[in-house]
């Protein structure tokens, strides 16, 4: 009679919790090292926005690629205090209008210009003026001239660009939207001026209806064509 076989034995699990512990030690670590200040304020709103459907936030790309940052660290050595400046500047935006980007007066947007502070017109202007809402506006344009005078800031150049919808104007006092459109820039920047900022730190444009941020076939998309955009520039655009 043959001897019985032996059930081969099972295998030992006790590596599992000494695995477990490294997993637990490596999230940890990794918990650590994270800093949610160094995200960009200004890309996480862009890529909500985006995920949001809105027609206002699109055409950005959140990533550049291996060699776009290459030639952008070339070519930007020179100005790197300026370019850490303006990361701060960033995200001390986000904070500072946060009532107004809640409240939709203000957007905060980047693109190859630098960043991008967008007034939204209906909000500062009545339809077809260039007459301030100064009453609604006031603490508004009190935080734009308080963030616009930083001393990070001293060294930048600043252009304030007006733009309209393609609908005519109407009255006498405005002979197209050409004329609107600047008359609205310069007085954001005259109010801008009266609350401190450096006038000479400006420039002022005004675009009329050619560059439209979305389509003007509806009421909607000339809202948002509609508005002024304050832009902190970056070197290569002044």
């Amino acid at each position: 009679m043959g001897r019985k076989k032996r059930d081969p034995e099972q295998p030992s699990t006790a590596w599992q919790a000494t695995y477990g512990d490294m997993i637990t030690l490596m999230l940890c670590f990794f918990v650590a090292l994270y800093n949610p200040t160094e995200v960009d304020a200004v890309q996480l709103a862009a890529l909500t926005a985006s995920i949001q459907g809105d027609p206002n936030a699109g055409g950005q790309s959140l990533s550049a690629g291996r060699l776009a940052d290459l030639g952008n660290t070339i070519n930007t050595l020179p100005a790197l205090e300026k370019g850490k400046s303006l990361g701060l500047a960033v995200k001390r935006a986000v904070s500072l209008f946060a009532p107004d980007v809640k409240s939709n007066k203000i957007t905060l947007t980047s693109d190859e210009r630098g960043l991008v502070i967008t007034l939204a017109a209906d909000s500062f202007f009545a339809q077809g003026s260039a007459d301030l809402r100064i009453d609604e506006t006031r603490e508004t344009l009190l935080r734009l001239a308080q963030f616009l005078s930083a001393a990070d800031l001293a060294d930048r150049r600043f252009r304030i660009e007006g733009h309209t919808d393609n609908m005519p104007v109407s009255g006498d006092t405005f002979p197209s939207n050409w004329e609107l459109s600047t008359a609205r820039a310069t007085n954001v920047l005259h109010f801008l001026s009266d609350y401190g900022v450096n006038e000479a730190q400006f420039s002022v444009a005004g675009y009329a209806d050619t560059r439209p941020k979305v389509s003007n076939d509806t009421a909607e998309g000339r809202a948002y064509n509609r508005r002024v955009d304050i832009i902190i520039l970056d070197e290569g655009h002044f």
